[in-house]
């Protein structure tokens, strides 16, 4: 596992994925299959891996958190990131820090609260949290307004931000107050496009927004590296055109449940069996499995397709 500190060339160099986590039918974490979805993004050129939302670590036990993180970090190769979640509450997050402190993460990101916070008590937990680590975080940014603009760029000055992860749902991505107002009081390389291939592009070529994460890179991952190499190249039409075959998958997603879609659709498509989602979740529904389906094993044979030629 890669342990060095993280900088804007780590997360520039690839797609990062935000993947599910594996349970067997006991809840239990299922080990092979977490081995078998991580080998599966390095082979796809995947090397920066967060553990977050769609694993489902708003509802992970304390208990649990240390045998999850220590799995994930003996999983990954040698130049794999592996960058686990915390939080979102006050309390999980200082005593998932403690666990994390006596370990080789470079870095952890804090899930977004939606209820209760304030700007102040949000940065005055960032500013905690990271003096507990003994480390700078990553910071969620999911709805608009989240964390003051002026407040971000404090909380770079201090040395506590490894980078923002953007995901405000816009339905105009290009039309974006919020971020425009972030990028006016940082720069764009602390920020990383937070919503998958969706956005991927207006994020790259209109705000300059470098990097991006995605949670369809766990079925198709050398085609989102593909995508983020060709922005990088400015080859924008081809980018187009590679963006277009996640939307299928991606409507989908955004149609049902985001984190509830990813989880089935690695199974469906045939990456490895992601068994039950931990409650407070649920699995799709056969209505809903048969929706997913079709989209999720076309974007798979795609990935396949395009490899081999």
């Amino acid at each position: 596992m890669k342990t060095s500190p993280v900088t804007a060339q780590d997360l520039q160099r690839s797609v990062i994925a935000v993947p599910p986590l594996a349970r067997r039918d006991d809840l239990s974490l299922n080990a092979e299959a977490n081995k078998a979805l991580l080998g599966h993004l390095e082979a796809g050129g995947v090397r920066n891996v967060m553990y977050g939302g769609n694993a489902n670590f708003y509802n992970v036990a304390v208990s649990e958190y240390a045998r999850i993180v220590d799995m994930l970090a003996g999983m990954a190769g040698e130049d794999t990131w592996i960058l686990p979640s915390v939080g979102p509450d006050y309390g999980k997050m200082m005593d998932q820090a403690a666990i994390l402190r006596s370990r080789a993460f470079p870095t952890a990101m804090l899930l977004p609260m939606s209820f209760p916070y304030t700007d102040a008590g949000l940065a005055e937990g960032v500013r905690r949290f990271t003096d507990a680590l003994g480390k700078p975080a990553v910071v969620y940014l999911k709805s608009a307004d989240y964390l003051a603009p002026a407040t971000a760029a404090r909380l770079i000055e201090e040395g506590r931000i490894v980078a923002f992860k953007y995901a405000v749902v816009r339905d105009d991505p290009s039309r974006d107050a919020y971020l425009s107002s972030l990028l006016q009081a940082v720069d764009a390389r602390w920020i990383v496009s937070g919503i998958g291939e969706r956005p991927a592009i207006v994020h790259y070529r209109g705000f300059g927004l470098k990097s991006f994460t995605s949670g369809s890179v766990c079925v198709a991952p050398r085609g989102s590296m593909r995508l983020l190499h060709l922005l990088r190249d400015g080859r924008y039409e081809e980018a187009e055109a590679v963006r277009e075959k996640y939307l299928p998958l991606e409507d989908c997603r955004d149609g049902i449940s985001p984190i509830r879609v990813l989880h089935d659709a690695v199974t469906l498509s045939g990456v490895a069996d992601m068994g039950p989602m931990l409650p407070l979740l649920t699995g799709l529904s056969s209505a809903e499995r048969e929706r997913v389906a079709p989209a999720a094993r076309a974007l798979a044979a795609w990935d396949r397709e395009a490899a081999a030629a």
